[in-house]
């Protein structure tokens, strides 16, 4: 193991895994290929599936699951809570007592962009994109493309065969 890396001993790697420096996991599960790039936490009670990608500088909080096959870009960062608060109503410093973990669901085949936030309680479906940037506060339908604050569907994910042509148009819309 990589002496940058801060692997905790309740932590299950599948095989093949690919572990970068200065990494934090503890009590989570990580699927058979999967890479984790630089400066990425992922949390006890989280779970990512076989051969994705988690970029560097990602969070992936208690209560997350990532299925198989899913991309998340650099600097993502997952809620777990809807309304934290650092103390109690009588102001004593919350305890994990005070509060419950709220789960999110990233369903196989989907890809987050870089510098994404995604809230709790939401599931994005199977092979669902959202743009880099944006902070996803609804469920995002499977197969659609979702960006902006809050994050809207622009539209349908195209067939591979059309990704290309894609591509290329959204290019020439900037230029």
């Amino acid at each position: 193991m990589n002496e940058f890396c801060s692997i905790g001993p309740n932590v299950k790697l599948g095989q093949g895994v690919k572990l970068s420096k200065f990494i934090n996991l503890y009590g989570c599960k990580i699927g058979d290929e999967t890479k984790i790039g630089a400066f990425v936490e992922i949390q006890k009670n989280a779970s990512v599936g076989r051969r994705c990608k988690i970029s560097s500088h990602t969070f992936v909080c208690e209560g997350v699951t990532i299925e198989d096959h899913v991309f998340v870009g650099h600097g993502v960062t997952f809620v777990n809570d809807s309304y934290p608060r650092a103390t109690t109503a009588d102001g004593g410093l919350q305890t994990e007592a005070d509060w419950h973990v709220e789960k999110t669901l990233v369903k196989r085949g989907a890809s987050i962009g870089s510098g994404a936030t995604i809230l709790a309680n939401l599931t994005i479906g199977e092979n669902a994109i959202v743009g880099a940037g944006s902070v996803v506060t609804r469920d995002v339908p499977a197969n659609t493309i979702v960006a902006g604050n809050p994050a809207k569907i622009l539209r349908a994910v195209p067939p591979a065969s059309h990704a290309a042509e894609l591509r290329e148009t959204i290019q020439a819309e900037r230029e």
